[in-house]
């Protein structure tokens, strides 16, 4: 619908400049109509206790249903420290803690790999009605810390949230000087329960890595076991099946902590590509399939092997 308004607004009444101008108010109008929608599904949130993270699930600006989860993870955790970490957020359109930012007034820190992306956040009013520090850098596990210190992110936080589509296993291991009570974390669910992730490689990036776009980050298995070395108890996934919820054990209150196999949620989205870069749409044990010469680190065992040598046992 938008697209279309704007193609009639260029065509037949405006300059370039009034263009822009008119199409720009339009999406502030949309982002306001969709603030104050999750303002309302947050409220409704309160005082309600739920048998699974899913069930709190609205969207804000989060890909899936995390604005909604986020915001009932905080109603239930008492979090004196309101401040959030989130790294991988592009533009910062759409994030896991936006929508935490401005509902909340959390103070936050963001960063990403491509300086355009970070000037598009600076250029934004949210860079200057929020407490908003964004910085451009290309994470590693030797980066990270040092990231956190010199912009003034160190001890407890409330939220850190994990999305680089590679070595997030590797980089929250490596997080130590920062302590949060929420963290979530990215998961790619082709990998199954195993408890597996990508071999680290410090300038990894998922669609170099492989032509599927199938080969990235760690499975839902080693972070469960990273986590319970960390000190923290799984509580669950979302339903897209990409983003897993960690709190720390002394902030878990009245939640319940499940078992890897009780949280998995299986991915449905179907974003595999062929050789060409073209959408395949494979399903399933597919797209395992299709990665099954790939070197994965299992992080029980400490070894490296490939995919398909672990399907077989």
């Amino acid at each position: 619908m938008l697209n279309t308004l704007k193609k009639i607004l260029k065509k037949y009444f405006l300059t370039k400049a009034e263009f822009n101008k008119e199409a720009k108010k339009i999406q502030y109008e949309i982002q306001a109509n969709r603030f104050l929608l999750g303002q309302l599904c947050s409220q409704q949130l309160k005082n309600k206790t739920l048998t699974r993270l899913k069930d709190a699930e609205f969207q804000v600006f989060s890909q899936f249903g995390d604005d909604g989860i986020i915001q009932y993870l905080i109603q239930q955790i008492p979090i004196d420290n309101q401040v959030f970490i989130e790294f991988g957020v592009e533009k910062y359109t759409e994030s896991n803690t936006r929508f935490l930012l401005m509902n909340n007034n959390w103070r936050g820190l963001v960063i990403d790999g491509d300086k355009e992306n970070i000037d598009y956040i600076k250029e934004d009013s949210i860079h200057w009605r929020y407490d908003l520090t964004a910085v451009c850098s290309f994470i590693t596990k030797e980066n990270i810390n040092e990231l956190f210190s010199k912009n003034g992110f160190t001890g407890e936080v409330g939220l850190l949230s994990i999305d680089i589509d590679g070595n997030d296993y590797w980089v929250w291991e490596k997080i130590d000087v920062v302590n949060p009570i929420v963290v979530v974390v990215e998961y790619n669910s082709v990998f199954g329960t195993l408890p597996i992730t990508i071999p680290y490689q410090e300038d990894f990036v998922r669609t170099k890595a492989h032509f599927s776009n199938l080969y990235w980050g760690t499975s839902l298995g080693a972070l469960y076991y990273l986590a319970e070395e960390k000190g923290y108890y799984f509580v669950g996934t979302n339903d897209a099946g990409n983003n897993a919820y960690f709190i720390r054990k002394d902030k878990i209150g009245y939640l319940s902590p499940l078992s890897m196999e009780e949280g998995f949620t299986d991915s449905k989205f179907r974003e595999s590509r062929n050789e060409q870069g073209e959408l395949t749409f494979l399903k399933g044990q597919e797209r395992l399939k299709a990665i099954e010469n790939c070197h994965v680190y299992h992080v029980s065992e400490k070894k490296v092997f490939k995919i398909k040598e672990l399907m077989s046992n």
